[in-house]
């Protein structure tokens, strides 16, 4: 979006990052930076840094930088265009009027989740209709959902045939291009386009905003794929969606829970557990953890209980270790098959077959992460036998040695111990000694990586790795010589971008070389329309280094040089060119250069 400078400007210069960061996390000054914990990854100690001088923010940790748009981009997963809508609401300003092309893609998005949302109302109208009565006997009979909450949920009926939606919504003013746009309609091999969903139960997806963002689907006979959801779209990404969240975000209870079925989520919330949500077909991501932590301060895993769900249990422990939230597991029972074998149970199950107040006795026993994992080493091992005993030691000792704290160690050694037959003494001497091994490797590894410094210069995406990093480390400072103060940009006539040995540096250095001509501010902040997200994080880095005022002019005339150096060294091919250098140097020297 061609957004004017002079409204970016304005806007840059009402705001203060400070503010705009604090809204969303707690910062805590220490020194001329502001500290807190990276909302973008997980961590216990502050990495996440906020300059209000330089009005940009950096994680050390993960690498994320920019200005303010870049932050409210990030935790709101929105457009550069709609991150700078919010901000200009915020600051009091009207944003200037759109351009054609974002105008056009403003209202395809609009007409996108009207689309849906009319879609959705026609599978739901289904239900009441001759087409649909088998899902709705499915829903009723089998699945047990009440008409309360098969309303609530918004539940309807795909008629098996391959043109009623696309005929519906047709009738509405909707055309080939949209139903293909929303993931309603797959476009056929003769120009044709048929219905993607046929024969299914329809669950619409809702976000937090109460917009219908896509579909999740099951098929009522035997095809396949059994579950059918909305492809990846610009409003439907899979990795950071959870169902029913729109409901659960409001929850009273203290905590929410995670399933693996939007069907078990829609059961919970039946049963009086309001607090339920899933991921959508997908393992948990990063993006999900970012999402959860808005809303609870605990998760409680209930996956189902076979080994897939054991491992999916385990990842998702692993993925929150660094997180602020707390995670307890609750394991469903097994159930016991009519022909006396015991055989996979979801909660949706369980809730059928026990009852809501079952399932809340499980909540209230279910066990915290270390506890869980401490129970599925126990299963692995026949402590009968000397050998398994020592090896389940072993493992054991791997799950206390990652508890942070001493006390936690303390007691799961003894319960361990007592299990085992083994002496709670034996069991922290080899936690001491992982322990110890532990830091030792660590030490190794931060002593080989500063043995080679280079490889911590060089920015973390590998498209924008340096080829030479003497020159770039330069051209680094030179940029934040003049975003100290862009009068500096005056004394830099001779270099151009082609000097610089980083494409995106050179870049950086045009970009705000031309603001200071045009009688514009120099800063990081101003450039984020026009550079991409691994762009900023690594000018964003550079920035975020010290440099001192009173050694600016110093500086900056050592980095010239080099830039220039490195850059005619560069330009030798042949003899000729290194005796024209060498010529060149002859007569610098002869000059007193």
């Amino acid at each position: 979006m061609a957004i004017p400078e002079s409204f970016l400007d304005e806007l840059n210069g009402r705001l203060n990052i400070v503010d705009v960061v604090s809204a969303y996390l707690p910062l805590t000054k220490k020194g001329a930076n502001y500290w807190g914990l990276c909302p973008f990854h997980h961590e216990k100690t502050p990495s996440f840094s906020v300059n209000e001088a330089k009005q940009i923010f950096h994680c050390f940790g993960c690498g994320k930088g920019g200005g303010a748009a870049r932050f409210v981009m990030e935790m709101e997963s929105l457009t550069f265009p709609e991150a700078v809508r919010k901000l200009a609401g915020q600051a009091g300003l009207e944003m200037p009027e759109e351009d054609a092309g974002d105008s056009g893609r403003r209202e395809r998005r609009r007409r996108v989740l009207e689309l849906n949302r009319e879609a959705a109302r026609f599978y739901r109208s289904m239900l009441a209709d001759p087409r649909g009565a088998a899902v709705a006997a499915y829903i009723r009979e089998k699945r047990r959902i009440t008409p309360k909450f098969s309303a609530r949920f918004g539940l309807g009926a795909a008629p098996d045939a391959w043109d009623s939606l696309i005929t519906a919504m047709g009738d509405k003013g909707y055309g080939k291009s949209e139903l293909i746009d929303a993931g309603l309609a797959v476009a056929g091999k003769n120009g044709g386009i048929y219905d993607k969903y046929r024969n299914r139960l329809m669950l619409p997806v809702i976000d937090v905003r109460g917009d219908v963002i896509g579909f999740t689907s099951r098929v009522m006979d035997g095809s396949a794929p059994k579950y059918l959801n909305t492809p990846e779209t610009a409003i439907f990404k899979k990795r950071s969606i959870l169902y029913g969240l729109n409901y659960a975000k409001n929850t009273k209870r203290p905590n929410l829970i995670l399933v693996e079925g939007n069907i078990d989520v829609i059961t919970l919330h039946q049963a009086g557990f309001d607090n339920t949500v899933a991921t959508m077909g997908t393992a948990l991501t990063e993006e999900h953890v970012r999402l959860l932590g808005r809303y609870t301060r605990e998760l409680v895993l209930c996956y189902d209980n076979d080994a897939a769900g054991e491992d999916a249990t385990q990842r998702a422990i692993a993925l929150m270790r660094n997180s602020e939230l707390s995670v307890r597991v609750l394991r469903l029972p097994q159930l016991r098959l009519p022909d006396g074998t015991m055989g996979k149970q979801d909660a949706d199950d369980y809730i059928k077959n026990f009852g809501p107040e079952a399932f809340e006795a499980l909540m209230e026993g279910s066990s915290n992460s270390a506890e869980y994992r401490l129970s599925v080493v126990r299963k692995s091992y026949d402590l009968s036998r000397d050998g398994q005993r020592a090896e389940y030691l072993r493992a054991a000792a791997e799950v206390l040695a990652a508890l942070p704290s001493p006390v936690e160690r303390e007691i799961y050694a003894g319960r361990c111990a007592e299990t085992a037959g083994i002496s709670k003494e034996a069991v922290l001497q080899e936690v001491d000694q992982l322990r110890k091994k532990r830091r030792w490797e660590a030490r190794k590894r931060e002593e080989r990586q500063n043995l080679t410094p280079a490889r911590q210069l060089q920015p973390k995406s590998r498209e924008l790795r340096y080829t030479n990093i003497r020159s770039a480390l330069a051209e680094e400072a030179v940029l934040r010589i003049v975003l100290l103060d862009g009068e500096y940009f005056a004394q830099l006539e001779e270099l151009t971008p082609e000097c610089f040995s980083s494409p995106l540096l050179g870049k950086a250095f045009e970009l705000l070389r031309r603001r200071w001509r045009a009688g514009r501010s120099v800063s990081l902040s101003a450039l984020e329309g026009q550079l991409e997200p691994e762009e900023l994080d690594q000018l964003a880095a550079a920035a975020q280094q010290p440099q001192a005022g009173n050694t600016a002019q110093e500086a900056l005339d050592d980095c010239k040089r080099t830039i220039l150096a490195e850059c005619r060294r560069g330009e030798i091919h042949s003899a000729e060119d290194l005796n024209n250098l060498k010529q060149a140097l002859k007569q610098k020297k002869a000059y007193g250069g």
